[in-house]
C-alpha cells in the first residue's frame, strides 16, 4: 500500500519521504507547508486519536512498581517506606530484611558497620551524604537528582527542588514525577498548574508509582468520570495499594465492578504483596512486634 501525504495526496519515494504526525500518528505529510495547510481538517480527529494514544499508555497495567528490587535478595521492595531503607553511601534502597541480616552479622562478628550493598562505612554528616549526591548527579543518577531535590523541599527552597526534580523527571523517575505534581497542586516554588500537576501524576503512574495512580483514581471520580477512576484504583490494587483496593470494593458494591474483575483485582494484589515477602524480612517483622517496635527504627539505622 502506498502512503501518501494527507494534504496534497503526493505518494512517497525514494526522494519524498513523509513523515508522521507527531500527535496522532494516524496521517503523514511531505512537508510542513502541507501539515499546516492540513491542520484545520485533522485538528479534531488528531485530539481524539492522541487521547485515544495516550490512555492506551495511561491504562495499560505496568509490570511492576517503581521501587524496584532490593538490590541484596532482589525480591521486591515493600511498598511501605518505612520497610526499606537508604544507604546514603552509595544511594541504594534496601529493605530491612538484608539491613538487619547485616546488623546481626557485624553484632556477631563483632565488625565495624558498613553498608551492606557497598561494603563501605556511611556519611557522618550531612554535608558528607551532599557531596556523595553532587557526585552522582553530575554522572546524570536520577535517584540522586531526585534525593537533592526532595531534601531542596524540605529546606524550603522550592526553586531548587523544582530543577532537581525536573531534571530526575526527565531521566523517568516516578518519585520526582509525583512530588512535581505536589509542587503544581500547592503552587510551591511554581504557578500553581492543574494540567502540569495530572502531567506528571500520569507520568508516575505510568512508570509504577501506586499512591499516584491512586490519587489519578481520586481526581477522575470528583470529575464524575467513575469508569476511568475504576481503572486507576484497578491498577492500583494490582500493584499492592490499600486504599485502592479498598475503592474497588466499593466501586463492586455499588455495581461498577464486575465479580470476576473484583476476583482479578484481589488475586493479583495479594500475589504483589506476597512477592515482597522473604524470612529475613519476617524475622524482622516478628522481631520488631516482640519489642513493640515498628520498622522504623531499622530503617533510620
Amino acid at each position: 500500500m502506498m502512503l501518501c501525504c494527507a494534504s496534497c495526496g503526493i505518494g512517497e519515494n525514494d526522494e519524498i519521504k513523509l513523515k508522521k504526525c507527531t500527535a496522532c500518528k494516524s496521517v503523514r505529510y511531505c512537508s510542513v507547508k502541507c501539515q499546516k495547510d492540513h491542520r484545520p481538517k485533522h485538528k479534531n480527529e488528531c485530539k481524539k486519536r492522541a487521547a485515544e494514544l495516550r490512555d492506551e499508555i495511561l491504562f495499560k497495567q505496568p509490570e511492576s512498581r517503581d521501587l524496584g528490587d532490593c538490590p541484596i535478595c532482589c525480591i521486591p521492595l515493600p511498598i511501605e517506606s518505612q520497610k526499606s531503607t537508604l544507604k546514603p553511601c552509595c544511594c541504594k534502597v534496601i529493605c530491612i530484611g538484608c539491613e538487619y541480616a547485616n546488623q546481626r552479622r557485624e553484632f556477631e562478628g563483632k565488625f565495624e558497620h558498613k553498608c551492606p550493598f557497598c561494603r563501605h562505612p556511611g556519611p557522618k554528616t550531612h554535608k558528607e551524604f551532599e557531596l556523595i549526591l553532587m557526585r552522582r548527579i553530575e554522572v546524570s543518577d536520577p535517584f540522586a537528582l531526585c534525593k537533592m531535590g526532595m531534601s531542596r523541599l524540605d529546606e524550603g527552597n522550592y526553586k531548587s527542588a523544582s530543577e532537581y526534580l525536573s531534571k530526575a523527571a526527565e531521566l523517568g523517575d516516578a518519585t520526582a514525577h509525583y512530588n512535581l505534581s505536589v509542587m503544581y497542586r500547592e503552587g510551591e516554588g511554581v504557578e500553581k498548574d492543574e494540567k502540569k500537576e495530572l502531567r506528571h501524576l500520569e507520568e508516575a503512574a505510568i512508570i509504577g508509582h501506586p499512591f499516584a495512580r491512586h490519587i489519578l483514581g481520586v481526581t477522575e471520580q470528583r470529575k464524575g468520570r467513575r469508569n476511568r477512576a475504576v481503572k486507576h484504583w484497578m491498577i492500583a490494587a494490582k500493584l499492592g495499594e490499600d486504599d485502592s483496593l479498598e475503592n474497588v470494593k466499593m466501586a463492586y458494591r455499588c455495581g461498577l465492578v464486575s465479580k470476576d474483575d473484583l476476583a482479578s483485582a484481589l488475586r493479583a494484589y495479594q500475589a504483589a504483596i506476597d512477592a515482597t515477602k522473604s524470612p529475613q524480612r519476617d524475622e524482622v517483622e516478628a522481631a520488631c512486634k516482640g519489642l513493640g517496635l515498628g520498622s522504623r527504627f531499622l530503617s533510620n539505622s
